[in-house]
């Protein structure tokens, strides 16, 4: 079994612990069960099988019964509430106070690596803002941002991104990236993972699209390209435009990285939501055949 800081998935955690435990002492699931104080002999193994959930009573007892003490402990019970956690709000606070744990314990979860980063829209800018600006200390780069980071937090951001691996420093003081252009990792398959993922993104999101608002209202048009397209179409239509948002996206990321030089750092969003609820409702409708209408 990898040290539990490694998992995000709890079940994962608890199959490995029973795997090799059943190696070394012939331990059965009705016997770990016993030792954690819960009377089906076969809960754990149906909760392996993600036919059960952990709740809050059962965690600790797991945890003790599987030897996990201290901050450990803690741990695995905050990603069994992590995977019970319904809403975003919810995941996005026990997120951060699993980074808490690792900043206090010097640890890194791997829950907590992305969280980290993708977390605030300021880590990106920083990362992108400051290799382009050679030996410019943080008070000129929080000019930079137009003073929406302020100096303490670039300095705290800069540190971040290089004990993070995101930027390194040469001996003249200036910042270059690790890697050109960065995105959150692969799920996989792996349902733990997409929950992490799930509450980082939607945070970030939110952020964004009120950067974007921000922008619309203070922004010069000449500086700035926000459009928008109001369309009727079907599931299918729908299916086929996420696709070619994702080849755009990456065809985009390819032009940016073409080069090695940064003149200005812009965040672009491609957002597709729904106006309507005629599934909801009940009704069917034929999509108009209007292209749609563009708003400048």
């Amino acid at each position: 079994m990898r040290p539990v800081i490694e998992y995000i998935s709890y079940r994962e955690c608890i199959r490995d612990f029973y795997e090799e435990q059943k190696a070394r002492k012939a331990l059965s699931w009705a016997s770990f069960a016993e030792s954690a104080g819960i009377k089906s002999p076969v809960f754990l193994q149906y909760v392996c099988e993600g036919k059960k959930n952990l709740g809050e009573r059962t965690a600790p007892q797991v945890a003790q019964a599987m030897g996990l003490a201290g901050f450990e402990s803690t741990f695995f019970c905050k990603l069994v509430a992590l995977d019970n956690a319904k809403s975003e709000s919810d995941k996005k606070e026990i997120l951060e106070s699993i980074a808490e744990l690792a900043r206090v314990h010097k640890v890194k979860p791997i829950t907590a690596e992305e969280y980290q980063f993708f977390k605030s829209w300021k880590n990106s800018l920083i990362r992108e803002l400051a290799p382009c600006m050679d030996g410019a200390n943080p008070k000129e780069i929080s000019k930079a941002t137009r003073y929406r980071v302020k100096t303490g937090e670039v300095r705290e951001i800069l540190e971040f991104l290089q004990e993070a691996g995101y930027l390194t420093q040469d001996a003249q003081g200036n910042y270059r990236q690790v890697d050109r252009s960065l995105r959150m990792g692969k799920a996989d398959g792996n349902s733990a993972r997409k929950t992490v993922q799930k509450a980082i993104a939607h945070d970030l999101q939110v952020q964004m699209a009120e950067l974007a608002t921000d922008a619309l209202k203070n922004d010069p048009a000449q500086g700035r390209n926000i459009t928008g397209l109001t369309l009727g179409i079907t599931r299918e239509a729908y299916d086929q435009i996420v696709e070619e948002l994702a080849e755009c996206r990456r065809r985009i990321v390819a032009i940016a990285t073409e080069s090695a030089r940064t003149e200005e750092v812009y965040r672009l969003n491609m957002q597709l939501f729904p106006l309507s609820d005629m599934h909801k409702e009940g009704f069917i409708q034929d999509p108009p055949s209007s292209k749609g209408v563009k708003d400048e």
